[in-house]
């Protein structure tokens, strides 16, 4: 993903990358953790060690789609202008 500024973008893929690890460290960390309980409550408790990981990644898709969608409205905005000087001179 390539935003506007490339440290906004380094920084935003690392954090993604960390909001990944994170969810799958949680899932494997609640996984072995109650998997004493039997099977079910082992997967059920590394979906429930995945939520928080799986929280940030939604958060941070959510912010690049409004980025690209901002990115994308201000492309138009400037054609728009061009066509209204174009149309007006």
């Amino acid at each position: 993903m390539r935003l506007s500024s490339p440290l906004l973008s380094l920084l935003v893929n690392f954090l993604l990358g960390a909001s990944w690890a994170f969810s799958f460290l949680g899932a494997i960390a609640f996984f072995f953790i109650s998997i004493h309980f039997g099977i079910i409550y082992a997967l059920l408790g590394a979906f429930l060690g995945s939520i928080p990981g799986l929280f940030l990644v939604l958060a941070l898709e959510y912010f690049l789609m409004r980025q690209e969608k901002l990115d994308e409205l201000r492309k138009q905005t400037k054609l728009l202008e061009t066509l209204v000087t174009q149309t007006v001179a």
